[in-house]
């Protein structure tokens, strides 16, 4: 909490860049809505009143001002409304990325961290530059993936588990499939503390990691019958030389697709907003590892590859992706936390099944990160059946009460030319297909 956890905001500079690198639109035009619900106000949700609720104590003074009503969180049907985010998002669309990390928008965020304990400087915000990387491609049977490289997680840890699946002629049937599914993802989840940080900063041999031969390597290591606990999983190989983000998945009418995942962390980020700017600084510095045994807010572990340096982007498990195969276009992606990487992993194996948009976005969930050694699920994940033969494999469970993350799905099929947009139901956004106008006729596109 608060202005030290906070790392330079990226977003900003990631609307301008795609803007001017991608878009058809002028930045001013795609953040006009924006700006006019900051500025005029939306009806809080059951949701969002919840998370006010939980978190208010939390909340910086700046920040409780901006949204109490009557001095309290707000109730659900209350209007919120930003005027100074209005402002702060106005200056960026009329000066582009100056308007947010110089200027009047810079000087205030710099005034509030310093009084609220941070240590930005003037230079760290004219610095932040953004970074293209090209994303990680691979295959999954008869499926191309694509998907977020270094320094997220996501892709990485996809790449393996889905091979070794692959490896292990995985099926989708019975307590067998889910325990082999778990120990992949037990087996990613370490390599992922182990391996992975900025490439800016760390090597990540990415080549051996993605191989089928390490997959096989990895798979050789499961038991179909007995759980391997993590501490006895062997160490990571040394490498030679060296609650709250948001998901957004589209497809336009000419092919151009999105998958597009945002985070400041936690919900409301470090929970202090600068006076002034509207902004809740994020708290991405607890994505960093403080230390090569500490915990981060989601019970991850890491090491010195992610270690905290000045100009350093932090490791974070966002995965949005693409698959595309003989079944169509999957564009896919959710919030999350640790758990995103899951998430995206049985949504694809969901899809590669046959199952539409609505049912991927709606399957129950099921999670294992390496540490700590348990498997977090839904009740509906696991029948009765299977968690009788998941505790006797020596696995051991743990329900999740409330439902998690908030899947953003699309897809199209070649066989019938139908695309479908789902939303999840765990969360209050829509999935919707909106016909285009084309020479004179409409036509869903």
């Amino acid at each position: 909490d608060g202005a030290l956890a906070a790392a330079i905001p990226g977003e900003p500079a990631a609307l301008v860049h795609i803007a001017q690198g991608y878009g058809r639109l002028p930045l001013a035009g795609s953040l006009a809505p924006a700006i006019r619900l900051a500025r005029e106000g939306f009806a809080c949700d059951d949701k969002l009143a919840r998370t006010f609720e939980q978190n208010w104590s939390r909340l910086s003074a700046d920040a409780r001002r901006t949204f109490a009503v009557q001095d309290g969180p707000p109730p659900v049907g209350a209007i919120l409304r930003q005027p100074e985010l209005a402002r702060t998002l106005q200056r960026l669309a009329d000066q582009g990325a100056p308007g947010f990390y110089e200027g009047e928008t810079a000087r205030l965020l710099l005034d509030a961290s310093h009084k609220g304990g941070g240590i930005w400087s003037a230079e760290d915000l004219a610095r932040y530059r953004v970074v293209e990387r090209e994303p990680m491609r691979f295959f999954f049977r008869d499926v191309r993936i694509v998907t977020a490289p270094p320094p997220s997680a996501g892709g990485v840890a996809l790449a393996e588990m889905l091979q070794q699946l692959e490896v292990l002629n995985w099926t989708p049937d019975g307590a067998e499939s889910k325990h082999l599914a778990i120990e992949a993802m037990r087996r990613a989840y370490r390599d992922r503390a182990a391996y992975l940080g900025d490439p800016d900063f760390v090597r990540i041999p990415l080549t051996r990691l993605t191989s089928r031969s390490y997959a096989e390597s990895l798979a050789a290591t499961i038991s179909r019958t007995r759980a391997t606990p993590s501490k006895e999983l062997p160490p990571a190989p040394a490498v030679q030389d060296g609650m709250h983000t948001t998901h957004l998945s589209v497809l336009d009418a000419d092919g151009n697709r999105v998958a597009a995942t945002l985070s400041i962390n936690l919900s409301f980020g470090s929970g202090y907003m600068a006076p002034g700017t509207g902004v809740f600084l994020n708290d991405e510095m607890d994505d960093f590892a403080a230390s090569t045994t500490a915990q981060n807010a989601y019970g991850l572990i890491g090491s010195e590859a992610n270690a905290v340096a000045g100009g350093k982007r932090p490791l974070s498990s966002m995965t949005p992706t693409f698959a595309e195969g003989p079944k169509g276009l999957l564009i896919i992606g959710t919030p999350g936390g640790s758990r995103i990487i899951t998430m995206v992993l049985l949504g694809l194996l969901d899809w590669v099944e046959g199952a539409d948009a609505g049912a991927i976005v709606a399957l129950p969930r099921y999670h294992h990160q390496f540490l700590p050694d348990r498997v977090e699920y839904e009740p509906a994940a696991l029948d009765a059946a299977e968690q009788t033969a998941l505790a006797g494999m020596g696995h051991v469970l743990r329900p999740v009460a409330d439902g998690y993350g908030n899947m953003q799905v699309v897809t199209w099929s070649p066989q019938t030319g139908e695309v479908r947009a789902a939303a999840d139901p765990r969360g209050v956004g829509e999935g919707k297909v909106v016909p285009v106008v084309a020479h004179g006729k409409a036509a869903q596109r």
